[in-house]
C-alpha cells in the first residue's frame, strides 16, 4: 500500500492493526489465550520481592518534602526561604519562579505550574520545594518557609461557583473564560423535549435530582518519585525520573516541556504500582521537584508523599449535581433522556474537559433512548483537583440514569430487568450520539445475574427477616452499563501509534517482549505474556517483560480509559505472528512440508498431521536464525476515526465497547440506618477473556469499590462536615476534613460483599483475539443495583450518595411521616 509519495504504508484495518483478523487464532496453545494461568510477577509479589518506587535508594540521596498552602484561596506576597536554608543539611529549595513553565495532560488546558506562581488555589496547593540530607531535616525546612498572603474569595462549592468569577478576586483559575466554567459541553439529539411531552400524555416520565458526592482512589502506594542525573549539576546529562505513575510517556513530555530541556535527555522509569485507579494518571509536583533539585544539586532526591498529601493530590470522582428527565412510552421503549449536570472540579483541570464529555457521551448505551440531551459544566472550585477515578465522569450518570429505568418500570408495571431487555441497543449498531457500538453481551450478561440470583422468585418477596432480626429488612436490585476499551484518540493530536510492543527471540528459546504498557496490578504484563505463548507456542516461564522504561521500551500512552488490553494486545498479536510466522517457515522448510503444517505450543513445534515428530522451541528459534538472521519484530495499534460527526463527537468513541450487569442483594437496618450489601451477582462482557483469572480479578475488584462509594465514602470539606461548630467551620472553609485512611472510609475485607463473577465472552472483531475491557466497567452499575436494591427492601428511593445510616434514617422518617401505618 502507498501513501503517494513512493514510500510504503502498512495496511491498518479499521480495528487498528495490520492483522486482517483481529480475532483470529489459529494455535489453540495450553498456556495461551483462555488459559487460567498465574500473573507473571504474582510470586515475586506474594513473596515480598516487588521493588516499588520507595524501595528504590542510591548513594548520597536526598529528601525532599514540599511546603503546601494553607489557604483555599490567596495571592503569594512573599516567599522567604533564608531561614530554611540556612539549616544544616539543607542543599536547595526551590520555588514557582523556578519552575514557571505551565503544563497539563489535555494540551488545551495548561492551567498548572509545579510550584505556585503568585496565587494558592485551594489547601494544600504546593508553594516551595525542599531537598535536604533526610526527611526530619527538609520537614523542619519546610516549617521555617514564612509564606505572607492576602486573601481572596474562596469558592468552595458550585452554587458560589456559578455566581462568581467575573472578578479577579473571585475567578479560581485564570485559564475559565467566562466566570468559573471550565468546560461546557451541550449536545441534543432528536426531538427530545417533544417525546417527554408525549409521553406525559401516553407513557411515564420520571424527574428527579440526584448528588455523588466526591470520592477519592484511595491506593495502597503512595505517590513516590526519585529525580537521578548524570554528570555535573546544572550539566547536559541525562535526566531520570523513577516514579510510581500510571502514564509514563506523558510524564516523559511534561518533563521535559517543564525543566526546558529535550525529550532526548530525559528518561521516565515505572516500577511496579502498588494501586493507582486513574489517581497516577497525569504529571504531579513531586515528579517535577525531584528533577529540578536533583539538577541542582547533581545528587539523587527521592520524595514520598505523606498519606494526607495522597488525599491533595489525589484527582479523584467529580462531585456532580445531576437534574435527570427520562420518558418511555406505555410499552416500555424509552422515548428521550435529558440530563442537566453540574460538575464540581477543584482547582485545575486536569482531565475536566474530557470528563464533561464524559458525563453525557457513555449513557447511549447498551440500554438505548430514541432521543437523547445533556447539557454539562464543569467549574472551577478552591478544592484540589478531580480528575480520572476507575470509570471516569460516566459513573455518576449511570447512578441516576438507571436508577430512572427501575423508577419508570415500576410506574408501567413491568420488571426492571425486562424493561431494559425491552431497551437493548443491539449490536453492530450507530447509537443516537453516533458512538459505533460492535458487540454487545448484554442479554447474556442480565440473564447470568438473573439465573444466579434467583431474581424472579425473590425479588419484592425477602421483606423482613425472620423473628429476633425485625428491624433488617432484604431487598435485590438491579442495574446494566457499558464502557469503553480506550480513547479513540491520543491526548495530544499526532498520527503514530498508540501502543508499540518489540519482540525479541533468544537462541535458548526466551521471549523477550518490551513493551510501554503500564503495569498498575491489572495485569498487562501478563497479558503480553499470555500472547506470547499463544502465538509463538512457549511455556510462561520462558517469556520475559521489560516495560514502562523511556530509555528501553516503544510508546504506550498508559493506563487509563480501559485501554491497555485492546491496544497494547493489538501490537503485541501483530509483533508475535510476524515472528510465528518466521519460525513455522523456518521449521518447515527444514522438514519438508507447508509452513501451516508447523504448529508451536507446549514449548515445541509440532507437525500436524504427525505429532509424534517435534523439536522445541528452541531448536526451532534457532533454525528461523539460521534462515532469516537475528529474531526480532515490532507491533503497533492505530486508531482510526470513529464517533459522531459533529463538535465532541469523536469524545467516548472506542473501538469495542464492553457491557455489564449487576444484580445486588442488600440489608437495611430500620432503626439504626445501617445498610449491609449482603452479595452481588455482576456478568461482565470482556469480549475474549485473555487471561480468565485477571478478568475475574478486575470484575470483583471494580464491584467492591463501587460498593464502597455506596455507602461509606465522602470526601468533605471544612463547613460541609457534619456537627463542626460554626466558628471552626469558617476557619476550616476548604480544607480537607480526615485526609487519613482512619477518617476517610472504605471498607475492610469484613465490610465487602461476597461478589459472584460471571465472564460473558462476546468477542468484538475489534479488539485482539475479540477482547474487550475488564478494568472499568465493572464498577458502573454496582452503585445503582445497590440503590435500587435499598428501594426493594424498604420502599425508599434515595438519590444522593452515599448511603449514610443518617441519610437513610431521615429517609425512612420521611417515609414514615408521609404514609403512616394502619396501627396509627
Amino acid at each position: 500500500m502507498s501513501d503517494g509519495k513512493g514510500t510504503d504504508k502498512a495496511p491498518f484495518f479499521p480495528h487498528g492493526s495490520t492483522i486482517v483478523d483481529a480475532s483470529l487464532r489459529r494455535q489453540q496453545s495450553e498456556h495461551g489465550i483462555g488459559a487460567r494461568g498465574r500473573k507473571i510477577d504474582g510470586a515475586e509479589k506474594a513473596l515480598g520481592r516487588t521493588r516499588f518506587a520507595d524501595d528504590y535508594s542510591f548513594p548520597g540521596m536526598l529528601h525532599c518534602k514540599l511546603k503546601r498552602s494553607t489557604r483555599p484561596h490567596a495571592r503569594i506576597v512573599r516567599i522567604d526561604v533564608a531561614a530554611a536554608l540556612a539549616l544544616p543539611g539543607v542543599h536547595a529549595i526551590i520555588t514557582g519562579a523556578d519552575l514557571p513553565t505551565r503544563y497539563g495532560i489535555i494540551p488545551w488546558t495548561q492551567d498548572e505550574t509545579a510550584l505556585a506562581v503568585d496565587k494558592v488555589r485551594y489547601v494544600g496547593d504546593a508553594i516551595a520545594a525542599v531537598a535536604a540530607i533526610d526527611e526530619e531535616t527538609a520537614n523542619a525546612a519546610v516549617r521555617a518557609i514564612k509564606v505572607e498572603y492576602q486573601d481572596l474569595v474562596p469558592v468552595l462549592d458550585l452554587d458560589t461557583a456559578k455566581r462568581t468569577g467575573d472578578t479577579p478576586e473571585s475567578k479560581v483559575n485564570e485559564l475559565a473564560k467566562k466566570g468559573n466554567v471550565t468546560k461546557n459541553v451541550a449536545l441534543s439529539f432528536g426531538p427530545v423535549d417533544d417525546n417527554i411531552a408525549a409521553c406525559r400524555t401516553e407513557g411515564a416520565v420520571v424527574e428527579d435530582t440526584f448528588f455523588y458526592v466526591g470520592t477519592t482512589h484511595a491506593p495502597i502506594e503512595p505517590h513516590c518519585a526519585i529525580g537521578l542525573v548524570e554528570g555535573a549539576p546544572g550539566g547536559a546529562g541525562l535526566v531520570t525520573v523513577i516514579s510510581a505513575t500510571q502514564v509514563p510517556h506523558y510524564l516523559h513530555r511534561d518533563l521535559a516541556h517543564v525543566l526546558g530541556i529535550p525529550e532526548a535527555r530525559v528518561r521516565v522509569i515505572q516500577p511496579p504500582v502498588g494501586g493507582a485507579f486513574g489517581g497516577k494518571s497525569e504529571p504531579f509536583t513531586l515528579e517535577f521537584a525531584v528533577a529540578k533539585l536533583a539538577m541542582i544539586t547533581g545528587r539523587p532526591v527521592k520524595c514520598l508523599y505523606t498519606r494526607e498529601e495522597v488525599f491533595l493530590a489525589h484527582r479523584g470522582r467529580h462531585p456532580m449535581r445531576m437534574r435527570f428527565t427520562t420518558a418511555a412510552d406505555k410499552q416500555g421503549k424509552l422515548k428521550a433522556v435529558k440530563s442537566v449536570i453540574d460538575l464540581d472540579g477543584g482547582a485545575y483541570a486536569s482531565f475536566g474537559m474530557i470528563t464533561a464529555y464524559y458525563a453525557g457521551q457513555i449513557l447511549t448505551g447498551p440500554v438505548a433512548m430514541e432521543s437523547y440531551a445533556f447539557d454539562a459544566t464543569r467549574y472551577y472550585t478552591n478544592k484540589p483537583a478531580c480528575g480520572p477515578k476507575r470509570g471516569h465522569g460516566s459513573v455518576q450518570p449511570r447512578f441516576a440514569f438507571e436508577c430512572h429505568l427501575d423508577m419508570l418500570a415500576e410506574k408501567l408495571g413491568l420488571d426492571p430487568i425486562e424493561l431494559r431487555r425491552l431497551n437493548f441497543a443491539g449490536e453492530h449498531v450507530t447509537l443516537v450520539n453516533g458512538q459505533r457500538l460492535g458487540s454487545s453481551g448484554l442479554l447474556q450478561c442480565l440473564d447470568a445475574v438473573e439465573r444466579a440470583s434467583g431474581w424472579r422468585e425473590r425479588r419484592g418477596k425477602l421483606g423482613a427477616l425472620p423473628a429476633g432480626r425485625g428491624t433488617k429488612r432484604r431487598g435485590l436490585g438491579v442495574a446494566s452499563s457499558m464502557y469503553i476499551s480506550g480513547t479513540n484518540y491520543p491526548i495530544y493530536p499526532n498520527e503514530m501509534p498508540q501502543s508499540g510492543v518489540q519482540v525479541k527471540l533468544d537462541r535458548s528459546g526466551r521471549v523477550t517482549l518490551f513493551s510501554g504498557a503500564s503495569d498498575i496490578g491489572q495485569g498487562s504484563d501478563t497479558v503480553l505474556m499470555t500472547i506470547a505463548c499463544e502465538e509463538l507456542g512457549v511455556l510462561p516461564e520462558h517469556v520475559r517483560v521489560v516495560s514502562s522504561d523511556t530509555d528501553l521500551t516503544p510508546v504506550d500512552l498508559g493506563a487509563y480509559s480501559s485501554r491497555v488490553t485492546l491496544m497494547m494486545g493489538h501490537a503485541a498479536l501483530e509483533a508475535c505472528r510476524r515472528l510465528r510466522e518466521q519460525v513455522q517457515e523456518a521449521v518447515a522448510h527444514a522438514w519438508g512440508c507447508a509452513r501451516d503444517d508447523v504448529l508451536l505450543g507446549l514449548g515445541k513445534a509440532w507437525a500436524r498431521e504427525n505429532t509424534e515428530k517435534s523439536i522445541s522451541t528452541a531448536e526451532a528459534f534457532k533454525l528461523a536464525e539460521a534462515r532469516f538472521g537475528t529474531l526480532g519484530s515490532t507491533g503497533g495499534y492505530r486508531t482510526h476515526p470513529r464517533g459522531g460527526d459533529y463538535r465532541g463527537g469523536t469524545i467516548g468513541a472506542s473501538p469495542a465497547y464492553s457491557s455489564t450487569a449487576h444484580i445486588a442483594e442488600v440489608e437495611v437496618d430500620t432503626e439504626t440506618g445501617v445498610i449491609d450489601i449482603v452479595k452481588v451477582w455482576v456478568a461482565h462482557d470482556c469480549g475474549t477473556a485473555i487471561a480468565p483469572v485477571l478478568v475475574e480479578g478486575q470484575i470483583e475488584g471494580s464491584t467492591s469499590m463501587g460498593a464502597a462509594e455506596v455507602f461509606l465514602e465522602n470526601m468533605l470539606y471544612g463547613a460541609d462536615a457534619v456537627g463542626v461548630p460554626a466558628a471552626s467551620a469558617a476557619r476550616r472553609g476548604g480544607m480537607l476534613v480526615g485526609p487519613s485512611l482512619l477518617d476517610y472510609r472504605i471498607p475492610t475485607s469484613l465490610d465487602g460483599p461476597a461478589v459472584e463473577a460471571h465472564i460473558v465472552e462476546r468477542p468484538d472483531g475489534n479488539g485482539p483475539y475479540g477482547a474487550k475491557e475488564a478494568g472499568e466497567g465493572p464498577l458502573h452499575s454496582t452503585i445503582p443495583a445497590v440503590v435500587n436494591a435499598v428501594y426493594d427492601a424498604v420502599g425508599v428511593r434515595f438519590f444522593e450518595l452515599p448511603l449514610s445510616p443518617a441519610r437513610v434514617l431521615a429517609g425512612l422518617r420521611a417515609k414514615n411521616v408521609a404514609t403512616p401505618t394502619a396501627a396509627e
